[in-house]
């Protein structure tokens, strides 16, 4: 005999388990699109950080004559905006300086960075006869925004900033970075010949895993999923892989130029066990490290004024004889 329709209990409890099933499938979906989104938002921020607005100038700060500057970089993807500050040749008068500082600024600040303090440094190298060049990465700039690269697209900036300098007349070019800012002209001293030398202030190099560290000290993230999902998402933000990043070649390289590497040993944000493995790798005999027992991030020079300039107008010194013995 033909079986008959179901009871309707038996519907009743068919139909309940289908709408369960959806209910639940809905939900697990709408708890991926969650964390997904989530993550995606701390992609952003990382790629596009808050950064306060200029509040001053050199004028303004320290009586320094200046000239608003634009450039490409030299991928010419982004636009590159700044000051540069003429200083005069020493025992010339009037004439120009032939020598330039280009400062690098850090990860989630301006050109001011009013922290370190940046105006007091471009005063003191005016003084030392230094050209000086600030500027803005894409970043931190209120013009010409584009996204941070942990220093791939940066790099491009800082070099055309090199650039700007040599073509207005300067014959040595040395670059002073401060955290992810030093970590950039790392970068940048590995495909050009156009810098001198080297002044890195708490060195910060970017890497997936660095950034996420920094990224755990604003919100407390395990590290699976949260970093896997910060990886795949920051390229619909940057445009860039954060894999393409030479951390490895910039922890391994010996450069032929200078530098001269400042870190604190209480620096939350960057180890100075990096700093101190990257000064380990360098040759040239004017390199050197000042390694500062209890010293914090970027804040080197507020917590030893004195002796910070001596080691860097030093530095700076016996790099100028170097060059003026090579030119000789």
């Amino acid at each position: 005999m033909p079986e008959g329709p179901a009871p309707a209990t038996t519907r009743n409890f068919t139909r309940h388990k289908h709408a369960f099933v959806a209910l639940m499938s809905a939900l697990m979906a709408l708890v991926v699109l969650t964390v997904v989104a989530f993550h995606g938002y701390i992609a952003w921020m990382v790629a596009y950080p808050y950064v306060a607005p200029l509040t001053s100038n050199p004028k303004l700060a320290k009586n320094l004559d200046y000239t608003d500057v634009t450039f490409p970089s030299m991928s010419g993807r982004t636009t590159v905006g700044g000051w540069y500050i003429p200083a005069s040749k020493a025992g010339s008068g009037t004439k120009q300086s032939e020598r330039t500082i280009v400062f690098s600024h850090g990860y989630g600040a301006n050109r001011e960075e009013t922290w370190v303090p940046m105006y007091d440094l471009a005063n003191l190298l005016h003084k030392l006869h230094y050209n000086v060049l600030m500027f803005d990465y894409g970043y931190a700039s209120a013009k010409y925004k584009a996204p941070a690269t942990g220093g791939y697209e940066e790099s491009q900036q800082l070099l055309a900033a090199v650039k700007y300098a040599r073509d207005h007349g300067s014959k040595e070019v040395v670059v002073w970075g401060f955290s992810m800012g030093a970590g950039t002209a790392l970068q940048a001293a590995l495909q050009t010949n156009q810098i001198d030398a080297l002044v890195l202030d708490s060195l910060f190099l970017p890497s997936p895993d660095s950034l996420f560290e920094n990224v755990r000290q604003i919100i407390d993230l395990p590290r699976f999923p949260s970093l896997p999902m910060i990886e795949k998402l920051l390229p619909l933000w940057t445009g860039v892989d954060f894999n393409k990043i030479p951390a490895s070649s910039v922890q391994s390289t010996s450069y032929d130029i200078p530098i001269f590497i400042m870190h604190g040993t209480k620096d939350a944000k960057a180890s100075y066990a990096t700093a101190e493995a990257i000064a380990s790798k360098q040759t040239n005999p004017l390199s050197r490290e000042w390694i500062v027992n209890g010293g914090s991030h970027e804040l080197l020079f507020r917590e030893h004024p004195k002796e910070y300039i001596q080691r860097a107008a030093l530095f700076l010194s016996q790099v100028n004889q170097s060059l003026d013995a090579d030119n000789s």
